[in-house]
């Protein structure tokens, strides 16, 4: 299928879903924008560990920077296709990730 054509199947299909919304669709979305927000939340014990210890041992700069730059094409994947769940949930990522990458640049 054409690279033009993908994004008008995804958008078929998304219509499909909202039109056809069954009950456990409805639920699957709802804990999708728990989960979106889990995700980045997870990341804040890191943060508060380095920014009050001064301490960034042990975490690596690469695997962060991944983390960092991976969350790019999310944010606009989502952006692109409207899916807030995925927009959100990056956009918290990357800011998270940074908030660690900047940590371990200062403190190790």
């Amino acid at each position: 299928m054409p690279a033009r054509h993908a994004g008008l199947a995804h958008l078929k299909v998304s219509q499909t879903l909202e039109r056809d919304n069954p009950k456990w669709v409805q639920g699957l979305d709802r804990a999708l924008v728990f989960v979106a927000l889990l995700g980045p939340i997870a990341t804040i014990p890191q943060i508060v560990k380095i920014f009050f210890e001064k301490n960034a041992q042990g975490l690596s700069l690469i695997s962060w920077s991944i983390f960092l730059a991976l969350s790019v094409p999310w944010i606009v994947y989502g952006f692109v296709h409207r899916e807030k769940p995925i927009f959100f949930a990056y956009i918290f990522y990357f800011f998270t990730n940074l908030l660690v990458v900047i940590g371990i640049m200062l403190y190790s």
